[in-house]
């Protein structure tokens, strides 16, 4: 899981090293680094939805609050081009919510919360150096 959560970073990372080498690709980078920050939080809310139908009886509003992830990556993305660094900060912010929604399930394994804190925390730099080398 730890390989795999490590390879999942690259593409949080690759866009700003992009942007630095390429600097004519800052735009298209900064696309790029947005769309998969909220493809990742489709996937984290697509994950909590799924352990919330499990639950006998499945729980209401954690099914329901597991939609507001992929929403918030949606209307994040529908910023335009010229609000890329606000959109970067707005979908670190939002991995950081679900990260503090994860920290209070008790039913994950007891690494879960470890890797979940290494990758939102490599993910959330990533993205701020995004803002920073993408930004604007």
């Amino acid at each position: 899981m730890l390989a795999y959560g490590l390879a999942g970073l690259i593409p949080f990372w690759a866009p700003a090293a992009a942007g630095l080498v390429w600097p004519e690709l800052r735009g298209a980078a900064g696309l790029l680094l947005a769309v998969y920050a909220a493809l990742i939080l489709s996937f984290l809310g697509g994950a909590r939805f799924g352990r919330a139908v499990l639950g006998d009886p499945p729980s209401p509003v954690t099914i329901s609050l597991s939609m507001l992830p992929r929403i918030t990556g949606l209307a994040t993305l529908a910023l335009p081009a010229t609000a890329r660094p606000a959109q970067l900060v707005l979908l670190a912010a939002a991995l950081l919510l679900h990260w503090l929604w994860g920290r209070r399930d008790g039913g994950a394994p007891p690494w879960m919360a470890r890797l979940r804190t290494l990758l939102t925390a490599g993910a959330i730099a990533g993205l701020a150096a995004g803002v920073a080398i993408l930004g604007g």
